[in-house]
């Protein structure tokens, strides 16, 4: 399931810890806020609060089957997040949080090609195979591009299933943008 951002929920999101918090949230599963707050250096009074915007603006709830009275467990609502950019673009207040939401979400992307990085040489040579490091530049009209991008989430909704045995958690960062100080 998707969420869409609107002005609102952006605002709600567009904070470093907290979308770093939700990622956790879909990726690792259900969680307290001392667990997370180990996660990402943080002390937990300030993971709990963040966690708190996060379920107010609904992109968490209390997992209530997990826990007690003392230990409140969080979990994601949605699988991802959607950013309908073009039509956030042109309102002026939303700028500094969609360039803020925009920035975290590429160092995000960043720092997972960097955590793969640093340990490639631990996976085996058949998942060494698997992966893929590449770029392309293609040249397109903007219907292409759309195609092109609609395609690709067609191909990864085909992907997506429970996970099982043997599986390994596989990040898929998938940019497609016109080039920089070409338009």
């Amino acid at each position: 399931m998707d969420r869409v951002l609107d002005s609102k929920a952006l605002r709600g999101l567009a904070h470093p810890l907290r979308i770093r918090l939700l990622g956790l949230l879909r990726t690792d599963g259900p969680a307290t806020a001392t667990q997370l707050a180990d996660r990402v250096g943080e002390r937990s009074g300030t993971t709990s609060w963040h966690l708190r915007q996060l379920a107010a603006h609904g992109f968490i709830e209390e997992d209530t089957a997990r826990g007690n009275r003392r230990e409140r467990w969080w979990r994601a609502v949605h699988e991802h997040t959607v950013l309908p950019l073009d039509e956030l673009a042109g309102d002026e207040e939303m700028r500094t949080p969609l360039d803020g939401y925009l920035h975290e979400v590429v160092t995000t992307h960043y720092h997972r090609s960097a955590a793969f990085l640093a340990e490639w040489q631990r996976w085996p040579k058949q998942w060494l195979a698997a992966t893929a490091l590449s770029d392309t530049t293609l040249s397109l009209t903007v219907a292409e591009l759309e195609e092109l991008t609609r395609r690709m989430h067609e191909l990864l909704a085909e992907f997506r299933r429970e996970r099982r045995d043997g599986d390994e958690q596989v990040a898929v960062q998938f940019h497609a943008f016109p080039e920089p100080g070409r338009c």
